[in-house]
């Protein structure tokens, strides 16, 4: 998964995994109702996802599910972030996020766990 996920990618992958794999028509009836969407718009979407090879589609009834998991492409896209955004230094996304923020000890607690299962 080397490629660019468009926002119009996820919202069908969200669908997916929210769902399973599930007809095309399905997939469809719940983006329209998401985001209002058309069953052509839903279905070009679907059909760049399988290029790209997000989404797998089989026969009969045009069923889809998704290639790839929720935490894959959350790591994919954070990673992209820090390199786009912060020259590659996750040091430097956490004191981004955490600058002007106050900290409760169990957050500082949780933050030192995470560190020292990363050693």
């Amino acid at each position: 998964m080397d490629c660019k996920i468009f926002d119009s990618e996820l919202k069908i992958l969200e669908i997916l995994w929210e769902g399973g794999e599930l007809p095309a028509k399905e997939v469809a009836a719940r983006a329209a109702g998401q985001a209002d969407w058309s069953k052509t718009t839903t279905y070009t979407v679907l059909k760049k996802c399988v290029e790209k090879g997000l989404v797998a589609r089989k026969e009969p009834g045009f069923q889809c599910r998704a290639l790839v998991t929720r935490g894959e492409v959350q790591r994919r896209e954070t990673r992209e972030l820090i390199d786009r955004m912060y020259g590659g230094s996750a040091d430097r996304l956490v004191a981004s996020l955490l600058d002007g923020r106050t900290l409760t000890g169990e957050e500082i607690d949780r933050l030192r766990r995470m560190v020292e299962e990363l050693k």
